[in-house]
């Protein structure tokens, strides 16, 4: 609908705009900044405005939806406390590509520079964390702004944009038209890309593909695994990108991020073509910049990505291809395949696919609780479309490491490691697909950050299941701590709430599990019980990884200092 010559609030038209490019959900904490706006959804039911309980868990709502669906989350957030806030979940979508657009209340046009109540300029604020921030000063401009934001959020490599909105602005009456729904640009490999990349792949003798990014779909993952399967490539995942390959595939080989299996180590660094399909090449993929030489890999390499100026960032590729994910699979799958099989290729993938196997059987740890154990029955007993979640910390390692992703979207995890991100993705995922079971993974000081987001759940009717791992202690900085700093703990012991009751004050389910035979029955119940449950798993704090122990981390330490 394309309104001609009607006096609307701005608040109205920005609403308005919204509904005209496909938006059905924000979430956001209401402030009087943005009275306007609310007062518009009020009259616009076909979006649903989701009341978050602090902006940062809003924003990382907004980031999940993005992954989830490849348009951009929306977030509203009141100015001052309400934009600082939000920024965690920015962060998160400029460091993992994601799709959103904040919206910020902004103090009125005649206050601007007099550092009024709660005044921020968001333009040098969010510099460095958004692909564009700008604020809207004439009512008229506002579907020009929007439709450039929806653009410029999902066009080359995508991201957050940050939108300030003065209240008065927001008041303003003008008989502004519509924009026109946006449509997103994708960049396309050409023939000769393509024919370059058929010819490498045919002459390489030790290939392997990573896959990561952002922007997949469905297809695109599909295309890309028959591509894999033709072309005989042992095909690995970057840093939480675990769910674009079915992990049970014979060509999938694991993921190449923190706590990456040795051996796929290796095998990076022993190819003689690494092709690398949406993933940046940042820290984590690269451990830490180690395996590949820098400026040039000794790898041959093959760089495919939606944004030009990641192409040649760190590493000097032997071809690189400005393309989006899906032209590009949809192109690698029309490849024309090898005319015979290769008996040694067929070996190069069985071996990287027994590696992988080999890496995730389940190891056991201190105490009466057994994580291997529980992942494993989890990766039987979870549906094929489940939606996994999760923050930051070491108990993420038994989610990455011995889960198995088998469709898109199935992963949700920050690959910029910010801790609390879990329940308030799994909120937005459950938002999304009401009828998919949700389960989301959280450490005990991860849980705290954003807690409070169960009461969002709760409001709504979302089941989700949280699984909190509970060590009593910041497991991953006691780790470090225990390595440079041995037996000298400072900062990162932890007095937890008995977390069952706490979800319990919400409304929803709450257990604990103690012994791992206590899992399986906890699980069912909170599968078959209406609305949300919590258990909470009390694990050793020994066991600080899934292959040592913090007395070993110790010992090791206390030996290199004598």
């Amino acid at each position: 609908m394309t309104s001609q010559g009607k006096l609307r609030t701005g608040g109205r038209i920005l609403v308005d705009q919204l509904r005209l490019h496909g938006v059905d959900t924000a979430f956001g904490v209401p402030g009087e900044s943005y009275l306007a706006v609310l007062d518009a959804f009020y009259d616009v039911p076909e979006i649903a405005f989701r009341i978050c309980r602090q902006e940062g868990g809003a924003a990382m709502m907004a980031d999940a939806y993005g992954k989830l669906t490849g348009q951009p989350g929306i977030c509203f957030v009141t100015r001052g406390p309400g934009a600082t806030s939000a920024s965690a979940g920015v962060h998160i979508a400029y460091q993992d590509s994601t799709p959103m657009i904040l919206f910020i209340g902004q103090v009125g046009r005649d206050m601007i520079e007099r550092e009024a109540f709660q005044e921020i300029d968001y333009r040098r604020m969010f510099g460095q964390m958004a692909k564009w921030v700008a604020q809207i000063d004439d009512a008229d401009r506002i579907p020009e702004y929007l439709a450039r934001a929806f653009a410029t959020a999902t066009s080359g490599r995508p991201g957050p944009v940050v939108l300030a909105l003065p209240e008065d602005m927001l008041r303003d009456m003008t008989a502004a038209p519509d924009a026109k729904p946006y449509r997103p640009a994708e960049a396309h490999p050409s023939l000769a890309d393509m024919k370059r990349l058929g010819d490498l792949v045919a002459a390489a003798k030790r290939p392997l593909m990573i896959l990561g990014g952002t922007s997949w779909n469905a297809q695109a993952c599909r295309h890309i695994q028959s591509f894999a399967e033709a072309h005989g490539l042992p095909t690995t995942a970057s840093f939480r990108c675990q769910d674009y390959f079915d992990n049970r595939h014979p060509n999938y080989a694991g993921d190449v991020g923190i706590g990456i299996n040795p051996k796929l180590a290796d095998r990076v660094r022993e190819s003689d073509l690494v092709l690398v399909v949406g993933a940046r090449l940042g820290e984590m993929t690269t451990g830490g910049y180690t395996l590949f030489d820098t400026p040039v890999p000794k790898q041959t390499m093959v760089h495919v990505h939606a944004g030009a100026e990641e192409l040649g960032r760190v590493y000097q590729p032997e071809l690189a291809i400005n393309a989006g994910v899906k032209a590009f699979a949809a192109a690698a799958a029309a490849l024309s395949p090898p005319k015979s099989p290769d008996k040694a290729r067929k070996e190069l993938v069985s071996t990287a696919r027994n590696e992988y196997e080999a890496y995730i059987e389940t190891p056991s740890i201190p105490g009466d609780v057994q994580m291997g154990e529980i992942m494993a029955w989890l990766r039987e007993r979870l549906p094929e479309d489940a939606i996994i979640s999760n923050g930051a910390g070491n108990y993420t390692t038994w989610v990455h490491r011995f889960y198995q992703y088998r469709s898109f979207p199935t992963q949700l995890a920050p690959t910029s490691g910010s801790m609390g991100y879990g329940l308030p993705a799994a909120v937005a995922a459950s938002s999304v697909f009401p009828e998919r079971t949700v389960v989301c993974f959280a450490g005990d000081g991860c849980y705290m950050m954003h807690g409070q987001e169960l009461a969002t759940a709760m409001q709504y009717g979302l089941k989700i299941i949280i699984l909190v791992i509970n060590n009593g202690m910041y497991g991953t900085i006691r780790m470090h701590q225990e390595r440079e700093y041995p037996e000298r703990v400072s900062g990162t012991e932890l007095v937890n709430p008995d977390f069952a009751a706490y979800a319990r004050a919400f409304g929803a389910n709450g257990e604990v599990v103690e012994r791992t035979e206590q899992f399986a029955p906890a699980f069912e119940r909170a599968m078959a019980a209406e609305g949300s449950s919590l258990i909470e798993i009390r694990i050793d704090p020994e066991a600080i990884t899934p292959k040592t122990t913090l007395a070993q981390i110790t010992a090791a330490a206390q030996a290199k200092l004598s």
